[in-house]
């Protein structure tokens, strides 16, 4: 992934409001689901990868969770969530990165991504991504992707849809599945995505 790719998705993001992206979502109801049912304390360390303009942390945020990191390639969607957030923003760890560049300076007990995963097209990507991930999390993973029903590209791009045997097969290494659920995400657009998510434990 070349500099080429952070561009992408800066213009994607200087251009267009959530209304106009596939991927917004109001109340991530899914996301909260899973993470209410892990019973974290509010001190959790959580990040949510590819967090962009998702209104996540803003729920996150009302729960009294204290400890939030939100990463995303783009600075344009990030700076719109902290406009967003007024003072709250402050309350918040930003980090400006691609996923796969990414240096944990500290482990967390929930890593949260929705869209992110699939993006990454090659084994490479991939196998890059799970090292990151299970170095970091000392705890909780949800991982939300297109589905084998969903679309096979997504802003233009290339994505790698999933199965739940397929994404627990690339995680089994070090993590443990907990629970898999298939959801269908209405777009702005009154169109239609399906995807999966599931929820792992990290051994030991």
């Amino acid at each position: 992934m070349d500099e080429s790719y952070k561009k992408h998705w800066e213009k994607v993001y200087e251009t267009k409001n959530p209304d106009q992206v596939s991927w917004s979502q109001e109340i991530p109801q899914t996301s909260l689901d899973f993470m209410h049912s892990f019973q974290l304390p509010k001190t959790a360390k959580i990040i949510d990868v590819g967090g962009g303009e998702s209104k996540l942390v803003d729920h996150l945020l009302n729960e009294g969770f204290e400890n939030i990191t939100v990463l995303d390639i783009s600075e344009k969607a990030l700076k719109k969530t902290k406009k967003r957030l007024g003072e709250n923003a402050s309350k918040v760890n930003w980090i400006v990165s691609n996923i796969l560049d990414f240096k944990p300076d500290r482990k967390f007990d929930l890593w949260h991504d929705r869209a992110t995963f699939h993006f990454l097209t090659t084994p490479e990507q991939i196998t890059k991504y799970v090292e990151i991930s299970e170095n970091a999390i000392d705890g909780y993973l949800i991982l939300g992707t297109f589905s084998d029903k969903g679309p096979t590209k997504c802003s233009g791009l290339e994505i790698t849809q999933y199965n739940q045997e397929k994404l627990v097969a690339e995680l089994r290494k070090n993590f443990t599945k907990i629970h898999c659920v298939e959801e269908i995400h209405t777009t702005p657009f009154g169109t239609s995505q399906h995807f999966l998510f599931c929820s792992f434990k990290k051994h030991g």
